[in-house]
């Protein structure tokens, strides 16, 4: 009971400290909001956490806690594209709205670049920088591990697809960019969202790509993982297991 006592003690401690919000510029000058969880010493692996359609980082609010535990440091940002989840406003969403610049999917990948920029001049002593996507975001970070633009250690992904047809791309948009990731992949999804994905993950030719597909239907997006599913567990293990590996 004790040992118990002690792992919930340090778990809530990780929790206690919180995140830090802080706010820096996407490449075209937009002002990005984030929430940088920073729990562990500055060469620990950093993961850089991005939410799914209309949605804010309010989406990584029970996770992060959970990687900084695992030894993780992390920051989860709002793109433009974006909206409200778990009480936590998308201010990068309403910053470019008032701007008036564009909020498609497509117009997010600036932010996520920006961020990872952010995060290699920042962190530049970080043993690895892991890029971690849902839905949407979770297509473009395979797109931006592709096309090499930035450089990242490892991809994970929730939920990809061509999700950018009806915005001017082309049906294969994610999967041109997929056959050229050289670093470990991992994606997951629901049950059912499986040929969403599987063409883009044959294509990726990168030593140490892995998958996860739940033997019940799952959920959709980085929020499989919350404790509210019945599922999150075994996504916890896979994702666990994934990390491990690199």
């Amino acid at each position: 009971m004790k040992n118990i006592a002690l792992i919930l003690l340090v778990f809530v401690g990780v929790q206690l400290l919180g995140q830090e919000k802080i706010t820096f510029k996407s490449a075209d000058g937009l002002e990005i909001t984030a929430d940088l969880y920073k729990a562990n010493s500055k060469d620990s692996p950093f993961i850089i956490l991005f939410h799914q359609a209309g949605w804010s980082r309010g989406e990584y609010k029970e996770i992060a806690p959970k990687l900084n535990a695992m030894g993780y440091n992390c920051m989860a940002i709002d793109q433009r594209s974006g909206g409200e989840i778990n009480g936590v406003v998308n201010e990068t969403h309403q910053r470019a709205e008032k701007q008036k610049l564009g909020t498609a999917y497509v117009d997010a990948e600036v932010d996520m670049i920006s961020a990872i920029k952010y995060v290699k001049k920042g962190y530049d002593k970080a043993e690895k920088v892991i890029v971690w996507g849902s839905s949407y975001s979770s297509a473009l970070v395979l797109k931006i591990a592709g096309d090499g633009r930035v450089d990242v250690d490892a991809v994970l992904s929730f939920a990809p697809g061509e999700y950018f047809e009806n915005q001017g791309k082309p049906a294969d948009y994610i999967e041109q960019s997929a056959q050229n990731i050289t670093v470990p992949v991992f994606i997951t999804s629901m049950k059912s969202e499986k040929p969403n994905w599987w063409s883009i993950y044959e294509v990726i030719p990168a030593i140490g790509k892995d998958l996860f597909i739940p033997e019940t239907d799952g959920q959709h997006g980085s929020r499989a993982l919350w404790e509210k599913f019945p599922e999150h567990k075994n996504y916890w293990n896979a994702v666990n297991a994934f990390l491990k590996r690199l």
